[in-house]
């Protein structure tokens, strides 16, 4: 750690937003041979824990890996436990990609896709996609059918649903901001005809707007005790917010984290977020001034940054 400075954490007794202030000098520590063909020494130089509170989840003999390239815009990774594998997006490229753990083999798994972004598994094992280009968020069955769990909300079309996540009950919980509208590049131009809002659909395929405080919600997870949904902010606050779940309402909303790019003071934010089953939440986040993503871990009990 010698050759990396990094600011230490500060927390005030007043304020319970952790500003994410992340290492000042975080070159690799050598340049990285991504064929694996060169040794690496373990552990992995590149994986570091600002805060030792996180130092538990560096594995010692698990390096960083790359094992794809060739995405316009990767996005949307969906771990499958059963099939051993790992789905995501390739939004621009309208097609879902799947790398297979058994013999390291990354294929075309869905075109057309959608457009879609988000992804995640119900606990059924059934995937559910974001679609940007059909503004939708869609179920694939068993049967390899499809079938379509939100398209509209009061009669309108939503915007461009991003980022998805289960419930116990049953019960679908989505972002829709506007970015698959916006343009062709990763959907389809349109008209905003909603707020920019969180979902949930129940297993009747009632759709209901939970809230609207937000600024453009992205990521979204819960807590391992479903008590808790945190959601990525893009938009101008630039922030993850936190509600409390109360059956099919959200109460009590508020500003779980503050992210800010040391180098330069300027606000960054994160993307897809998940919590883990020690109640960490886990970010998906650039630096302010670039498009470089970056891990990071954030405390969920204690309140406190933690990297």
């Amino acid at each position: 750690m010698k050759r990396r400075s990094f600011l230490a954490a500060t927390a005030t007794a007043t304020a319970l937003l952790p500003k994410l202030i992340q290492a000042q000098e975080l070159e690799p520590a050598q340049p990285r041979d991504w064929s694996g063909n060169t040794p690496l020494r373990y552990p992995d130089p590149d994986l570091i824990a600002l805060d030792r509170r996180f130092q538990p989840y560096i594995l010692f003999n698990t390096p960083i890996q790359r094992h794809y390239v060739g995405t316009m815009w990767a996005e949307g990774p969906a771990w499958n436990g059963v099939g051993r594998f790992l789905v995501w997006s390739d939004i621009p490229n309208n097609r879902q990609l799947r790398w297979i753990e058994d013999d390291n083999r990354v294929t075309e798994f869905r075109s057309p896709s959608g457009n879609s972004n988000g992804n995640t598994f119900d606990f059924q094992g059934r995937q559910i996609s974001c679609e940007h280009g059909n503004r939708r968020v869609v179920r694939y069955e068993y049967d390899g059918s499809l079938t379509v769990i939100a398209d509209r909300y009061e009669g309108q079309p939503l915007n461009s649903p991003n980022d998805a996540t289960v419930h116990p009950d049953g019960s679908i919980w989505f972002t829709d901001p506007p970015y698959g509208i916006r343009g062709y590049y990763e959907g389809n131009r349109a008209e905003q005809l909603h707020p920019l809002s969180v979902y949930r659909v129940d297993t009747n395929g009632q759709i209901d707007r939970v809230t609207d405080d937000i600024d453009a919600p992205n990521g979204l997870c819960f807590s391992p005790d479903y008590s808790l949904l945190y959601v990525a902010n893009t938009g101008a606050g630039r922030d993850i917010k936190v509600w409390d779940v109360e059956g099919s309402r959200l109460r009590n909303g508020r500003v779980f984290a503050e992210l800010v790019d040391p180098t330069t003071d300027s606000r960054t934010s994160a993307d897809g977020i998940r919590c883990d089953e020690d109640g960490n939440v886990w970010a998906g986040a650039r630096k302010a001034l670039d498009c470089a993503n970056e891990c990071i871990g954030l405390q969920v009990h204690s309140q406190s940054r933690a990297c």
